[in-house]
């Protein structure tokens, strides 16, 4: 496995990480314990040094199973985890919360569950408007000195929150999406980060499962399967959207490869700090992703790619019209 190095930071992992976060939540029933840690210590095997999780998967049961499963190889990895939330009594509502002295909380919780004396990226999740960056930044500058924390992260931040923090505590890196099916931070995220020197982390690199060309046009999903109130997965923006799924599967034979690694090398391939995070439940579309790190998409290809783009119209919101409030700011 390639590595990459998060922006001018010191931060180097594989050139693709594994997003945690699907092992127990967000789509469908929980895998079993021992098969995420057996899943997570094959990643390990295979040269993947990266691994995302966050206090919210569960809540904190994600976290566990990461810890479980990386504690023999802890010196080996990068970690990464996210605050910002407090939860109801049924820890199904999510609050927004980044007051200092919940920082502070949320970090000893990750510390335990994760069974290490240190976190080497840490999240703010979701900006909260009720605290200034500034004041969250400073509680993360406080943590690194005091060796709790390596480097400080923004999850779906906007530009002008992402600089106010980098001036208190250098950011390494931002995760917010970003796929063949969601390129809006090419248009003021990507330059900033450049700019700023700041690694960036594309989530759902595959587009929740659809880029991967397994999703069918009438796909219904349950109540546990965030994609079930995504409108971007309602049965008609499916139908919509299959022109995106035919071009990725027209690109993926002519570079015999799947639609998925074509999705991948894609990301890989806009910029040598970008470092996506695919998730998967199953061993063989492991293997499958970390194959798209191999493929190598040249300057001619890229512009065809975009070219073709530029013809598809995608429709549907990314998320429902309660949660896109959260992103962004």
């Amino acid at each position: 496995m390639h590595k990459r190095t998060l922006g001018n930071s010191s931060l180097e992992v594989s050139a693709l990480g594994l997003g945690c976060m699907g092992l127990n939540h967000g789509y469908g029933p929980a895998t079993d314990t021992q098969q995420a840690i057996a899943l997570i210590r094959s990643a390990v095997d295979r040269g993947v040094t990266f691994f995302d999780t966050a206090e919210v998967y569960g809540p904190y049961l994600n976290e566990q199973v990461v810890g479980e499963a990386l504690a023999p190889v802890r010196d080996q990895v990068v970690i990464a985890t996210k605050f910002g939330f407090t939860f109801g009594a049924d820890n199904k509502q999510q609050i927004l919360n980044s007051r200092p002295e919940h920082i502070r909380l949320a970090v000893e919780g990750s510390l335990r569950r994760l069974k290490t004396d240190f976190i080497d990226l840490l999240y703010q999740h979701r900006v909260d408007p009720d605290v200034q960056i500034e004041d969250v930044a400073g509680v993360v500058r406080d943590l690194i000195g005091e060796g709790k924390v390596k480097h400080f992260g923004l999850s779906e931040a906007g530009a002008q929150t992402i600089r106010r923090a980098h001036s208190v505590q250098p950011v390494t890196a931002l995760q917010s999406e970003y796929s063949l099916w969601w390129r809006e931070p090419e248009q003021e995220t990507l330059p900033t980060l450049k700019e700023l020197g700041i690694g960036f982390v594309p989530f759902s690199p595959l587009g929740k499962g659809f880029l991967t060309g397994t999703v069918a046009a009438d796909a219904t999903y349950g109540s546990d399967d965030f994609r079930s109130i995504v409108p971007r997965f309602s049965q008609s923006a499916l139908q919509a959207n299959q022109g995106l799924v035919a071009l990725i599967r027209q690109i993926a034979a002519q570079k015999q490869a799947t639609p998925a690694q074509i999705a991948l090398a894609w990301l890989l391939a806009q910029a040598p700090w970008i470092v996506p995070i695919p998730g998967t439940t199953k061993l063989h579309r492991l293997e499958e992703n970390l194959g798209g790190a191999d493929i190598i998409l040249d300057a001619a290809e890229l512009q065809s790619i975009d070219t073709s783009l530029a013809q598809i119209r995608i429709e549907g919101e990314r998320y429902p019209e309660a949660l896109k409030a959260r992103v962004g700011r």
